[in-house]
């Protein structure tokens, strides 16, 4: 089922889900029938207004809050959705954090935090999930989102860049073990999208100028994330497997910007 309710009455777990791409996600997963699992670890209040938002659709929502740097907290998390929820059909893989610093000034603590959330959060996520699913039948659907920063060194954000090239590679091996237990694993990845965190290290007036820029004249928005995380977790994508789906208006091509400095044409 493409229309209408494609996820009715799926579970979703999505991590790093109380604001920005996660919500997104989490957002139209309600809209297309899934009751959803929102995990945050500070912005409670923003968890309990998504939880609103979810049941105002009509579904259930549970918000819990977990460090995904921390696997007994990750083990606890789904213990929470699957008592509150039911058995878990779709895992989405969100959590991520950054400092945005240079290899000469970034400290190895926040180094090492960023890839404890980022790369084995990650890892306890999928496995503690997909060990649940690996005796039934009916599987399941991993989707975790990546970063072009997975294929490209950007500056001052090696943090960043290392934790999304690890768990790309992460994910892609879970896809070729986990799809002979029909768990289907993909990945998104995003191009530049308009979320609270893009705006904690750019001004608004420098978001509005680069979606300017972009081929279809917008930065992307959470919910077009969400809209392709929903395809990938339904039924009408059973046969795709260990997929990189570009969601980003065409902003790279062959893994470079497609935008000049002149903008649109």
């Amino acid at each position: 089922m493409i229309n209408g309710t494609p996820l009715l009455n799926k579970v979703a777990l999505v991590t790093g889900s109380s604001k920005g791409i996660g919500a997104g996600i989490a957002l139209e997963f309600a809209r297309s029938g899934a009751d959803v699992c929102i995990n945050y670890m500070s912005s409670k209040s923003d968890a309990e207004k998504l939880k609103a938002q979810i049941e105002s659709y009509g579904r259930r929502a549970v918000a819990v809050q977990a460090n995904m740097g921390a696997r007994d907290q990750i083990a606890r998390m789904v213990e929470i959705c699957e008592s509150e929820l039911g058995p878990i059909d779709i895992l989405v893989t969100n959590a991520v954090t950054s400092v945005r610093e240079s290899i000469l000034n970034t400290k190895f603590e926040d180094f090492k935090h960023t890839l404890d959330i980022g790369i084995f959060g990650v890892f306890h996520s999928i496995q503690l999930v997909s060990q649940r699913w690996v005796n039934r039948e009916r599987g399941g659907a991993i989707i975790h989102i990546s970063s072009p920063h997975a294929r490209t060194p950007f500056k001052d954000a090696i943090d960043y860049n290392v934790a999304k090239a690890g768990s790309h590679q992460l994910v892609l091996s879970a896809a070729n073990e986990l799809m002979w237990k029909n768990i289907r694993v993909n990945i998104i990845e995003p191009g530049w999208t308009d979320t609270p965190g893009e705006r904690t290290w750019y001004s608004d007036e420098h978001m509005a100028e680069m979606g300017s820029l972009m081929p279809l004249g917008r930065l992307g928005r959470p919910e077009d994330l969400g809209k392709a995380a929903v395809f990938l977790a339904s039924d009408a994508a059973e046969y795709v497997v260990g997929t990189v789906l570009k969601v980003d208006g065409g902003q790279f091509i062959e893994g470079g910007p497609s935008w000049t400095s002149k903008g649109r044409h």
